[in-house]
Order: structure tokens, then sequence, then C-alpha cells
């Protein structure tokens, strides 16, 4: 059973997501909150396994109430997902950088809002990587200028490489055949990459490779 949480001050919203979202056999709305901070103690009393997080609340934004939740131990499990009005909210950026692991439109199609919810409960990118990379591109204004990252430290030069790929769209099969690996090669070296830079998925990823410069926007392939 999935079990997810709804942050919204419109409760037309959120009673827009429930109903779409409870006839679904595995999966299960364990509560709602109105303001960032509800929605802090939303995720602290019923550790729901995704969070459909708006932006703009009332008594801390959802900005806040995501920094706040990854930074609670034992909240590892519960993966946010921003959901905004528009593709090219100003704060989308600032949001994933947060600890957010995708983000979602309002205006959704219903059957895409289910996919993205068990996509998001898997602990996959809720974005394809592609689609991810278009998108932070579209606001990289308000990502950091790049830099030369200390957090890289930790990475082989393999492992720059994969997240390198990463951070330009490709899929673990895609990574495979471009650095001649086997799929589950490229799957574990994702892995070792995600947990040496103490990231919750792969949209974080490609967050640090734009920080770091290691893709930069109008990256074209």
């Amino acid at each position: 059973m999935i079990t997810v949480g709804l942050a919204d001050d419109q409760a037309l919203i959120r009673g827009g997501f429930r109903a779409l979202l409870e006839p679904e056999a595995d999966i299960q709305v364990v509560g709602e909150a109105r303001t960032g901070r509800e929605a802090v103690a939303l995720a602290r009393e019923h550790r729901p396994d995704v969070l459909l997080m708006d932006i703009r609340m009332p008594d801390g934004d959802g900005l806040w109430a995501t920094r706040q939740i990854v930074a609670t131990p034992g909240l590892e499990g519960c993966h946010v997902v921003v959901v905004t009005t528009f593709e090219l909210d100003e704060y989308v950026a600032e949001a994933v950088r947060s600890g957010a692991s995708g983000f979602l439109v309002k205006d959704t199609e219903p059957a895409e809002l289910i996919r993205a919810v068990r996509v998001a409960a898997a602990g996959d990118a809720l974005l394809s990587p592609g689609a991810t990379r278009r998108l932070l591109e579209r606001v990289a204004g308000a990502l950091r200028a790049p830099r030369d990252d200390e957090r890289l430290e930790v990475l082989t030069d393999r492992e720059r490489e994969v997240l390198t790929l990463v951070g330009r769209g490709l899929t673990n099969e895609e990574i495979a055949r471009q650095l001649f690996l086997s799929p589950l090669t490229a799957k574990t070296h994702v892995s070792r990459v995600m947990g040496k830079l103490g990231a919750r998925d792969r949209v974080q990823l490609v967050v640090v490779a734009y920080e770091a410069g290691l893709v930069t926007p109008g990256w074209q392939g």
C-alpha cells in the first residue's frame, strides 16, 4: 500500500487529489495539510511514502516544509513531490535543491497523477531524466553558478563520468552503452554516486551536475 499526504491551502485541490487517488487499490491518503507547518507535522506523524506539496502556503511555505522534512531523521522514505501551477514556477529549482523528488503541475491528467505517485513511491525520479534536464534548463537562472564543487572529490573518475551522463538525461541503459558497461554495473555506479553525494534520487544528481558545471544549460544530446 502506498501512503500519500496532501499539502495545499486550497480545500478544492486537496479534495480533487483525494478523489482521484483513493479509488486506487494500492494507494491510501493518510492525511491533509493546509499550511507548511501542518505539512511537516503530517509527514512526521504519518510518514507517507509520497507527500504532494504545494509551494505557496501560509505559515511556512512548501520550500520551508520540504527542507524540514528532508532534515528529519527517519523520513528518508518520504518523497516530496512539488505541485505547481506553472512548470516555470520560480521556486521549482529551489524546491528540488531543497530535497523534493520531482515536479507535478496542478492540471496534470488523472492517469498521470496516479502514475506519478507510484513512480515517486518507488524512489525513482518523478520525471524522466531527460524531461527533468529540459525543465531545469528552463529555470537554470535559479540555480547557483557552476563552481569547483568539493562534493565531487569523493567520486572516482568513472563515477564523475556517470554523474555527467545522468545530468545529461541518460538512463542506466544508455549510460551502460556509452561507457561499455553492463546495465547492472551502470546501475551500481549510479547508486554509489547517489550514496556518496547524499542524493535522494536521480533528480538530485541532475541538480548537482548542473551546479558543478558538469552539464550546462543549452546542452544538446
